[in-house]
């Protein structure tokens, strides 16, 4: 079963997400910030990254460009999933290492879609 991590600082979508994730049988954890999340990549080598972006402290470019830049890391795929839907967000958010960009809201069968094909590879 494929483990994913979840950074957002929304306990709301946190839970949303989960829950998605989870009734098609993945696995999650879950981080509030960017720091954390880095900090639980590394212990947890999660198969799959869903990265907010805008979250106090280090925020979702910062943690992807640092899990990116990581060897421990830099092989787990970060998708973003982020209220910021500006062309030049998603641009930027790939430029950091991510390899896809979501805007939320997202549908259950969005985040399943993209999962499924991160993890294929």
């Amino acid at each position: 079963m494929a483990l994913i991590l979840i950074v957002d600082d929304s306990p709301t979508e946190v839970h949303v997400i989960r829950k998605a994730l989870e009734r098609h049988g993945f696995s999650t954890a879950s981080a509030g910030d960017g720091a954390e999340g880095v900090r639980m990549a590394k212990e947890m080598k999660p198969d799959l990254i869903f990265m907010d972006i805008v979250m106090p402290g280090v925020n979702g470019y910062q943690a992807t460009r640092t899990l990116a830049n990581d060897p421990e890391t830099r092989l787990i795929p970060v998708i973003m999933v982020t209220s910021k839907s500006q062309e030049s967000d998603r641009v930027w958010g790939m430029r950091q290492g991510a390899v896809d960009y979501l805007v939320k809201p997202v549908s259950t069968a969005q985040l399943v879609e993209k999962a499924q094909l991160a993890l294929a590879g």
